[in-house]
């Protein structure tokens, strides 16, 4: 049922456009009633995205699987990968919903959305990891925007080309550079100031007072 519905919407949004076909008309052509398609989709902008949910669930298990052994950047360029299975599972579908959300500012923004919870995920996991370092959430932050970035680069490349070649391979090298800029940094050494040391030279014999005025000339408050 799930499957019928996507594939009617896709149907009707190739032949009429997206704006044209309402729910009504999806689930004419797919024979089933309202009810049924929003109990899989809350929302005609869902049906263009039906894996998402399922693709955030898979990196979500993912990243809380791993262990204190595994480096986290690595854990998370993997987690990246799982993404990337998604889209090319099915190339045709992948590139149809690319072309469509280019030319439907609603789908963008929708999707725009879906990657920011990527993202998020990203950067929740990376930061209980890097969380005894000092800066370790602008880190997690920083190294979670970076692995998004360069997956989607590269993805977006291979869409515009109608899927054609190995996605994996366009992928795994962006990766590899977050990879190689990132992955196996320690945390930054804490830095302590050196402390200010001042040596006044003072008459055996001078008044106190005469010594504490040399010192505050010494540091500046005279």
């Amino acid at each position: 049922m799930r499957d019928a519905l996507v594939a009617a919407a896709f149907q009707l949004f190739l032949e009429r456009g997206y704006e044209q076909t309402t729910v009504d008309d999806i689930v004419a052509l797919a024979g089933v009633g309202r009810r049924s398609f929003f109990r899989y989709f809350p929302s005609k902008e869902d049906v263009v995205f039906p894996d998402h949910e399922r693709c955030l669930a898979d990196m979500t298990a993912f990243l809380a699987d791993g262990s204190d052994d595994d480096e986290p950047v690595r854990r998370v360029c993997d987690a990246a990968r799982l993404v990337l299975r998604m889209y090319a599972e099915n190339p045709t579908f992948s590139v149809q919903r690319y072309r469509l959300t280019k030319q439907v500012p609603g789908l963008r923004a929708y999707e725009l959305s879906v990657v920011w919870r990527y993202e998020r995920a990203l950067a929740e996991y990376l930061r209980r990891r890097f969380a005894a370092r000092r800066d370790g959430t602008l880190q997690a932050d920083v190294i979670a925007a970076a692995v998004v970035a360069a997956h989607n680069n590269a993805l977006r490349c291979w869409l515009r080309s109608d899927g054609q070649g190995e996605a994996g391979a366009a992928v795994g090298h962006a990766l590899d550079y977050v990879q190689s800029a990132f992955g196996g940094v320690s945390a930054p050494p804490v830095v302590e100031e050196p402390e200010d040391v001042v040596v006044v030279v003072s008459r055996r014999g001078a008044p106190l007072w005469r010594v504490v005025q040399e010192i505050e000339t010494a540091l500046g408050r005279g």
